[in-house]
């Protein structure tokens, strides 16, 4: 057998073994080993790298799952946001929507008196404004 090929399988059969817990000496190739040995650790490597295949798909079949419930809540909270945005447009008075695009495209956030500017007044404002028309 070629030299490199045998160092190659040494190194695999000591790589593999470490994954699988087991002592390098008691699955050690030699030169002289026959062609059973070679079949033999050439299967131990096969099933080894099975192992590994299946350890890194259920990994990834986790993952995935993971990251599917991400994007669902991610998508829900995004709906959620839209028709909050939405509701806030149709509330908002042309001034408001005005001075928010100004303040959008000039990149500088609302001052708290522009804030308390554009809020409407609170209802119990409203109600005793209401109540205290001309009393007949």
């Amino acid at each position: 057998m070629d030299l490199g090929v045998c160092q190659l399988r040494n190194f695999s059969i000591s790589f593999l073994s470490s994954l699988l817990g087991t002592e390098t000496s008691s699955v050690k190739l030699d030169n002289s080993s026959s062609g059973a040995s070679v079949v033999a650790i050439d299967n131990k490597i096969e099933q080894a790298m099975d192992l590994v295949k299946s350890h890194l798909m259920y990994a990834v079949r986790e993952e995935v799952e993971v990251l599917k419930e991400q994007i669902k809540e991610l998508i829900e909270r995004n709906s959620q946001l839209e028709q909050e945005n939405n509701l806030l447009k149709n509330l908002a008075s042309p001034e408001q929507l005005a001075q928010f695009q100004a303040q959008v495209q000039t990149g500088s956030p609302p001052s708290s008196s522009t804030q308390a500017a554009q809020q409407p007044p609170a209802p119990s404002a409203q109600l005793a404004a209401q109540n205290s028309g001309p009393s007949a």
